[in-house]
């Protein structure tokens, strides 16, 4: 393929660039590498969900703000990178295994032929040998000797060389899976993450009978910050929250970034007492901080969450808990804001 047909090379290219960059400027948004790259497959058109849902949000009138954007990436593109990440490692893995395979193949023919070296000379030597005969008998041994203790170093050696490698690709796929159970800007475990440890934490719990409960929060006018103050500042609200709650959470549990200014938190083997006690203590360490913008020193003002909690029912579907938690949380907003209301609350019931 010439560089005048590929759409990504030569004038064509260029050409391309700039339109996906003005497209990007059209929509007010930032031209970074991860929304470049969002962008420019909408604009090739390789990506029909992308371009439905991107389409969709302009039908709507919805602005690309910075949380949107990041979703947009993670939702189309970080699976795939993460897929081909797989798919490379795979094919290392497997080329490794061939080449130990041959190594180990090519080994066993050797200490064939050796054995075989072995067998001829206990038989001659069964049968008598001159003095010269024997001499060159034992030459003949001592250099089939030296030869298969050099091919058994080479091999140990190979052996060696791909352990370590198996090691570094597990290390490499320990590290992807990581990276795509992440999120990007707190660190803490991300929707995708979050509905896997659910799911299988409700089936330990109906299996053990422990108690389960999903607390769900987000960040009291968030939109008002981000307005104010931009979005920098608004993701350094969002980084002081994941910070707060991953601190606050027990080992078992599991503190996501649900999306957006919301957070959910996986509670095994806790009650609706004790998961109210630790959210209250979230709740109050975070109405207390004082924040101040990086960037100047203004002070941010009064930061607060609100929660909803809720405790699995045995009939649950993860479905169910899941909205029953998000219940909670709006029941917590309709009644002020800045606090938090569990699902035994009559208020939630009734907005269930």
């Amino acid at each position: 393929m010439t560089d005048t047909l590929h759409p990504l090379r030569g004038p064509a290219g260029i050409v391309l660039g700039h339109e996906t960059v003005d497209l990007m400027g059209n929509h007010n948004v930032p031209p970074s590498s991860q929304n470049y790259e969002v962008w420019l497959s909408y604009k090739l058109g390789g990506h029909p969900d992308l371009r439905r849902r991107i389409e969709e949000i302009v039908a709507a009138g919805h602005p690309f703000t910075d949380d949107l954007n990041a979703e947009l990436h993670e939702a189309f593109f970080t699976s795939e990178r993460f897929t081909a990440q797989l798919l490379a490692s795979g094919e290392s893995i497997a080329r490794e295994i061939n080449e130990v395979v041959a190594a180990l193949q090519s080994a066993g023919q050797q200490q064939g032929d050796y054995s075989d070296t072995l067998e001829r000379a206990a038989s001659i030597l069964e049968l008598g040998i001159d003095a010269r005969n024997l001499r060159e008998l034992i030459a003949g041994l001592a250099s089939a000797t030296v030869q298969m203790a050099q091919n058994n170093r080479a091999l140990t050696t190979r052996l060696q060389d791909s352990s370590r490698e198996m090691e570094t690709l597990r290390e490499t796929l320990i590290q992807v899976r990581a990276e795509s159970m992440s999120d990007g800007l707190t660190g803490l475990f991300n929707r995708k993450a979050l509905d896997q440890t659910l799911r299988a934490r409700m089936k330990e719990s109906r299996a053990t009978g422990r108690d389960l409960c999903l607390l769900m929060c987000d960040i009291d006018h968030f939109k008002r910050f981000n307005d104010t103050w931009g979005h920098q500042t608004g993701d350094q609200i969002i980084r002081f929250i994941a910070t707060t709650l991953r601190k606050a959470a027990l080992d078992e549990f599991c503190v996501a970034r649900y999306g957006g200014e919301e957070f959910a938190i996986v509670m095994p083997g806790v009650g609706l007492t004790e998961a109210h006690t630790i959210a209250e203590a979230v709740r109050s360490q975070i109405e207390s901080k004082k924040l101040f913008r990086k960037s100047t020193g203004e002070d941010l003002g009064k930061i607060t969450i609100s929660v909803g909690i809720a405790r699995m029912r045995v009939s649950d579907s993860m479905e169910a808990l899941m909205e029953r938690a998000d219940a909670c949380l709006y029941a917590s907003k309709r009644g002020g804001r800045n606090r938090i209301t569990t699902d035994a609350d009559p208020n939630a019931r009734s907005a269930a």
